[in-house]
């Protein structure tokens, strides 16, 4: 693990986010996390990050994103959520329309700082938590 370096700093700050669909609802196919995954990984270019894992399944998505200290993760989630959600109700209108007409994502997020944790430990762990939920 290199750190990166800024104008004036070194920085190693990696996060994995949890999105889930609105209501769980099992919308996810292999096109649109395709589709998702060009989102996410364009986006985060834009904010000057990098997106260094991706998975999903039919109703979460995980992304490991590498990102700069002048980034607020806060906004940088919201970016991800509001332009990954009005892309794909766009693209996939007639798939998602059925389901969820006024939202993609749910409101909430997971986040945890990045400690070497595997993408596999972080689903498992989070399917753990929805289980609990329930």
């Amino acid at each position: 693990m290199h750190p990166n370096k800024g104008y004036r700093n070194v920085y190693s700050l990696k996060f994995y986010l949890v999105l889930v669909t609105k209501d769980q609802c099992k919308l996810i196919n292999s096109e649109i996390l395709t589709r998702l995954q060009e989102i996410m990984t364009a986006t985060c270019q834009k904010w000057g990050c990098l997106l260094e894992d991706f998975y999903g399944d039919e109703n979460h998505v995980y992304l490991l994103i590498d990102f700069p200290p002048e980034v607020q993760l806060s906004k940088l989630v919201n970016n991800l959520k509001t332009v990954s959600s009005r892309l794909i109700r766009k693209e996939f209108k007639a798939c998602i329309d059925n389901f969820c007409k006024d939202a993609f994502w749910h409101g909430t997020y997971y986040v945890t700082s990045c400690r070497g944790m595997a993408i596999e430990q972080l689903k498992d762990y989070v399917e753990d938590q929805c289980l609990a939920a329930r």
